[in-house]
């Protein structure tokens, strides 16, 4: 049959083991596919998707992710780019079938004829400018960073159950800054158990803990939790304390490296007003997504501007927070995490 004067095509990465690929499915205005086509997640190989989408004279691409390499290589291309969340295309399914099996081939079928039936309701994605793309990168490498912080914090909780229970709630968080000092300079039950009341108010105090006089109580928190690991064994478990401890360590270290360099950032990226803007009459904790463009969106604030806000903003559900270039209108500011009172997560969506 001729071709058509325009078509619309999916972009889904498949699961196809460790040698990932991009299938790319071609359709008539009218929803009939006409070709398919695999092509694999190297230089050549987005090339090669390139060309053939240039040469089927493809109008509109459909696809789940809003960045990577494939994006990149559509935006340069010049190529209209529609981004339809994981999310949302799970509510798709429902149009086609009511089977809720995943699959890539039906998935890029209903990305494809979304596109093609709502394209009204869509807005493209638009290419972000160097210094957002970097600031947006700092946030999420943060947001990595933080959740391996809580997994690590939470795996040196578990140790120290049958190590040196009486660290636990000793302090308030277990990985902050006193806690890990105390674990660095007591690790086992037998350098805890050298402590007394007047000793752990003078460590307390050369560690510069805010209220030494508290010393009486803690020690009793020490005293009356179960015995940890004691004899030969002890040494070996401590060494694996202080492993976990100086791991835990260096990622609060590399956290607060990111948080100073979001905050040079944002001191220089000329949106930045925009992405530190909050619902709260006073300064909130740092909105919970990363940065897409000069459009209102939502990013780190500086710390000096971190504190817990009120409540979450109200919801919005605009199409444009599929798209890069189209944040939400509002920042989502959360209260601080247990585990971090002065650095929250942020959320990426």
């Amino acid at each position: 049959m001729p071709a058509p004067p325009s078509r619309r095509v999916d972009l889904r990465p498949a699961s196809t083991g460790q040698a990932t690929t991009t299938p790319l499915p071609s359709w008539t205005p009218d929803g009939v596919a006409l070709k398919r086509c695999t092509f694999k997640h190297t230089g050549a190989g987005l090339g090669a998707l390139v060309k053939a989408l240039q040469r089927a004279d493809v109008d509109a691409v459909g696809i789940e992710r809003p960045d990577g390499p494939v994006v990149d290589a559509l935006l340069e291309a010049g190529l209209t780019v529609f981004v339809i969340a994981p999310n949302q295309l799970k509510n798709l399914r429902s149009r086609y079938g009511s089977a809720g099996n995943k699959d890539d081939r039906f998935d890029a079928y209903v990305l494809a004829d979304t596109v093609r039936t709502d394209r009204h309701r869509l807005t493209a994605l638009t290419q972000d400018s160097p210094q957002t793309i970097t600031l947006r990168m700092t946030v999420r490498a943060r947001k990595d960073l933080i959740a391996a912080r809580v997994a690590m914090a939470n795996q040196l909780r578990a140790y120290l159950q049958s190590t040196l229970p009486g660290a636990i709630g000793l302090f308030h968080d277990i990985d902050s800054p006193i806690t890990l000092a105390f674990l660095t300079r007591f690790p086992s039950q037998a350098k805890a158990d050298w402590l007394s009341p007047a000793r752990l108010q003078a460590w307390l105090r050369s560690a510069g803990y805010y209220n030494p006089t508290n010393a009486a109580a803690l020690h009793a928190h020490l005293t009356a939790a179960p015995r940890g690991s004691t004899g030969p064994k002890a040494a070996a478990r401590a060494a694996v304390t202080l492993a976990l401890v100086t791991a835990l360590s260096a990622i609060r270290a590399q956290i607060k490296a990111l948080e100073d360099q979001i905050t040079a950032q944002l001191a220089a990226h000329p949106d930045g007003h925009i992405f530190t803007r909050c619902h709260a009459p006073e300064p909130c904790a740092p909105p919970a997504c990363s940065p897409r463009s000069a459009t209102p969106a939502a990013a780190t604030p500086p710390r000096s501007l971190w504190s817990a806000s009120p409540g979450p903003p109200p919801r919005h559900d605009s199409p444009a927070r599929s798209s890069r270039s189209a944040g939400p209108s509002t920042s989502k500011c959360a209260a601080p995490s247990p585990t971090s009172p002065a650095t929250p997560e942020l959320l990426t969506w």
